[in-house]
């Protein structure tokens, strides 16, 4: 075999290239005029059964302010920085103007909104986009309410009025390589020293780590083996944050590999609400209720597409909504979301009379996954060859939801969480061996 030099290679690529091979793509609406791609939001159309009507003022208001703020600054962009696999920066100042950030959390600047009002703009934003439904869900959900529920009076005074606004971001740190859907074994460790702690250990799959101002950190305590909270700085010594790249999903997620080597805490900055692994349950219970929602809105978002697609585009001499077998895969599309909404908004009110139980959290997350992975595979094939093109908003839909699936427990682990409690028997683990097989 002939091994070719640097130079022999451009010059063969050089040869093989056309005058015209390194013209800029042509524009989407030129190349394709016969549907308007998505950069170009289209309307709502997928509230058949008007849940709207279930929603008080104040929650259609939420719904109302951020539909229009992610329809008109989100839409244009998302596919070009979902391409690119970058962060649009320059909307996180009009993201924190919004007044959703903090979601339910109550006082120091938060918007106090209901539980369903939460619900419904994580939907909202993720109809559009869902790599911002996470951003979002990460710095609300996951980061502020930690603080929220487990943090100091002084860590809430200190820290939640700029997280409110954006002037500042956080993350949350549970993940870590050996240690996924079994996080309560994780093995970064938190050491008492004078004056506070240092912390070693490894976290990955953390989303917003590699610009979040705050990072949230949940490691074992070498002394009482539980598992504490505490609160570091970008850039604190020890610290060493690195992009995670190559995703297939929420590429515009800026998910990260984080090193701790001998990052020192103050005592001040430990989470004192952070005693046990238990104590991030009720953060946890939140959290997986809104990513619940997540796919909701991206099936909203994918049913809206296709609907407008179908009747724009034609074939045969007919638009393809004309078409039978479209229009039953359209209409199945319409009635998993129906589905899906329903059982959120019920999720969402057993929470807020304090009925919600894990196992019904674990249920509404893991089933409406699920849906949300079949509508937008049917919504893939309604598109043809531009079900897989991110213009359509279809495809970057169908990858977005691979990582939503598994996040927050995946389909097993939140059926097995589910499973326990309505059997009364946990079966996370194997049974142990019991010597020499009877096989």
């Amino acid at each position: 075999m002939t091994v070719l030099s640097s130079a022999d290679r451009d010059n063969g690529e050089k040869k093989v290239k056309s005058s015209y091979f390194d013209l800029q793509s042509m524009e989407i609406s030129v190349a394709f005029p016969q549907a308007t791609p998505a950069s170009k939001f289209p309307p709502c159309t997928s509230d058949y059964y008007h849940f709207d009507d279930l929603l008080t003022p104040e929650e259609q208001a939420v719904r109302k302010r951020v539909r229009e703020f992610m329809e008109k600054e989100v839409a244009p962009i998302m596919t070009e920085y979902w391409e690119k696999a970058e962060f649009p920066f320059h909307i996180i100042p009009k993201f924190g103007a919004l007044g959703v950030a903090g979601g339910s959390i109550k006082g120091y600047g938060c918007p106090g909104l209901s539980i369903t009002a939460n619900a419904i703009a994580t939907a909202e934003i993720s109809r559009v986009d869902a790599s911002c439904g996470t951003f979002n869900l990460v710095h609300t959900s996951l980061g502020m309410l930690t603080i929220a529920l487990c943090g100091s009076e002084a860590q809430k005074q200190k820290y939640l009025p700029d997280l409110a606004q954006m002037k500042t971001v956080t993350c949350w740190a549970l993940t870590e390589p050996d240690n996924g859907s079994d996080g309560s074994a994780l093995k970064t460790t938190a050491t008492k020293v004078e004056g506070g702690w240092v912390l070693e250990g490894q976290k990955r799959w953390i989303g917003n780590s590699t610009f979040a101002d705050l990072l949230v950190i949940l490691a074992r305590n070498t002394t009482t083996n539980q598992v504490n909270g505490f609160l570091v700085q970008k850039d604190a010594p020890g610290l060493t944050v690195t992009k995670i790249p190559n995703k297939i999903g929420l590429r515009i997620v800026q998910n990260g590999d984080i090193l701790l080597q001998n990052v020192f805490v103050p005592d001040e900055e430990r989470l004192p609400g952070v005693n046990s692994f238990q104590d991030t349950s009720k953060v946890l219970a939140v959290s997986r209720v809104m990513v619940a929602w997540q796919p909701i809105g991206i099936s909203m978002g994918v049913y809206d597409m296709c609907h407008r697609y179908l009747k724009e585009r034609k074939q045969f001499g007919a638009p393809l909504a004309a078409f039978q077998i479209n229009q039953q895969t359209l209409v199945k599309m319409l009635g998993n979301v129906q589905a899906m909404f329903m059982m959120g908004w019920r999720l969402c009110k057993l929470y807020e009379t304090g009925q919600m139980t894990p196992g019904q959290a674990s249920l509404g997350k893991a089933w409406i996954t699920s849906k949300a992975r079949e509508t937008a595979s049917l919504g893939r094939e309604l598109l043809g060859g531009n079900g897989v093109l991110g213009d359509y908003l279809v495809a970057k839909a169908f990858g977005d939801l691979e990582p939503i699936y598994t996040y927050e427990g995946t389909y097993d682990i939140n059926t097995l969480v589910t499973g326990r409690e309505v059997t009364g028997i946990a079966s996370f683990k194997p049974p142990a061996s019991r010597g020499r097989s009877r096989l």
